[in-house]
C-alpha cells in the first residue's frame, strides 16, 4: 500500500484517538506510504472529505476511532477498490477484533495496512446505509437511546444505569419478522441482525455470523421476565445464550423488522425507526486484516 488516507475522530476514546493517529501516521510513513489525513470533526464534513479521497484513488483508508467512525468510513469505501483498515481507539472496537487488529498497538495496526492482506467481506444495508457488524432493535436499542439522553454518569457506567432504568419498564415488544419473504409475529425482548458476530465490545449476540457467507444471522430473544433477562446477559459474551429456550436463531439474505416505537442501531450508531428492510450485500467491501483474524 502506497497511497493511504488516515481518517481520525479526535474525540474517540476520550481523546486517545489523536495519540493513536500520530503513531499510525508515523509508522506508515516510516514504511514508505504516502499519507494524507482527515479529521472527523463533523460527521458530514468527514464523510465528504473521505469520499473525495476514495474517488482520488487512495488504496487504503485507515479509520482511527471506534465502531462509529468505522461505520462512517464504510459509507465511503463500500463497492469501491479502496480497502478499509482500522486503528482501534474507541470503546467497543468490535470491527477491529473481527479484522484481527491488536487493540493496544497502533504500530501493529499500521503494519497490517502495509502488509496488505486484503479480504472481501459482506455488508448489511438498511435504507441505503451500510453496516459491518450488528443491527439491533428492542431492549438494547432502548438502553442506548436512554444512555444517549443522559448527561450523568459518564463512560460505560452510563449504559449500566440506563439498562437498570429500562429494566423497570420491561415489556413485550410485538414484532413482525420477515425472512426472505416469510413472515411471523413474535412478542420479543430484542431482535438483532448480524453480519458479524459481536457488538457492544465483544458480546456475541449472533455467534454463528460470518462476514463472508452471503447471509445475515438473526437472533430473536422472546419476551421473558426481568430475572430471565438479567441471567441471560452474562451468556452473551460466550454466545451460549442461543441454546436457551427463549432464544431463536435464523439466517436470511433479506430481513424486514417491524415493531411500534422501535429504533434500529447498527455498528453502535442510530440508524432509523422501524420498520426497516435489511439486506446482505455479498463482497461489498475490501478490508485489511491481521494474521489473527478469522478472515486471514
Amino acid at each position: 500500500m502506497t497511497a493511504v488516507t488516515v481518517l481520525t475522530n479526535p474525540v474517540a476514546g476520550n481523546g486517545r484517538a489523536a495519540t493513536v493517529s500520530e503513531a499510525v501516521i508515523s509508522r506508515l510513513r516510516e514504511r514508505g506510504a504516502h499519507v494524507t489525513t482527515i479529521e472527523g470533526r463533523t460527521p458530514n464534513d468527514a464523510l465528504e472529505s473521505t469520499k473525495r479521497a476514495v474517488r482520488a484513488g487512495c488504496e487504503a483508508l485507515v479509520a482511527v476511532g471506534g465502531d462509529g467512525l468505522v461505520n462512517l468510513a464504510l459509507q465511503a469505501v463500500a463497492r469501491t477498490s479502496t480497502a478499509l483498515a482500522v486503528a482501534p481507539a474507541g470503546t467497543g472496537n468490535d470491527f477491529a477484533r473481527l479484522l484481527g487488529v491488536p487493540l493496544d498497538s497502533p504500530v501493529a495496526a499500521a503494519d497490517i495496512v502495509m502488509d496488505a492482506r486484503v479480504r472481501a467481506i459482506d455488508l448489511g444495508r438498511a435504507r441505503d446505509r451500510w453496516f459491518a457488524t450488528v443491527l439491533s432493535s428492542g431492549f438494547d436499542s432502548l438502553v442506548t437511546e436512554r444512555a444517549n439522553r443522559m448527561r450523568w454518569p459518564t463512560g460505560p457506567l452510563r449504559y449500566n444505569v440506563a439498562m437498570m432504568l429500562e429494566l423497570t419498564k420491561l415489556r413485550p415488544i410485538p414484532y413482525t419478522v420477515e425472512l426472505d419473504g416469510d413472515a411471523f409475529d413474535v412478542d420479543a425482548t430484542l431482535v438483532t441482525v448480524g453480519n458479524g458476530p459481536t457488538y457492544g465490545g465483544g458480546m456475541a449476540i449472533c455467534p454463528s455470523a460470518v462476514v463472508d457467507d452471503g447471509v445475515l444471522d438473526v437472533t430473536v430473544v422472546r419476551a421473558s421476565s426481568r430475572t430471565r433477562l438479567i441471567r441471560l446477559s452474562p451468556t452473551l459474551y460466550k454466545g451460549t445464550h442461543v441454546s436457551l429456550p427463549e432464544v431463536q436463531t435464523f439466517t436470511a439474505k433479506t430481513v424486514v423488522l417491524t415493531a411500534p416505537g422501535m429504533t434500529a442501531y447498527a455498528d453502535g450508531e442510530r440508524f432509523c425507526a422501524l420498520p426497516v428492510r435489511i439486506e446482505c450485500v455479498a463482497r461489498a467491501a475490501d478490508v485489511l486484516v491481521g494474521r489473527s483474524s478469522v478472515l486471514a
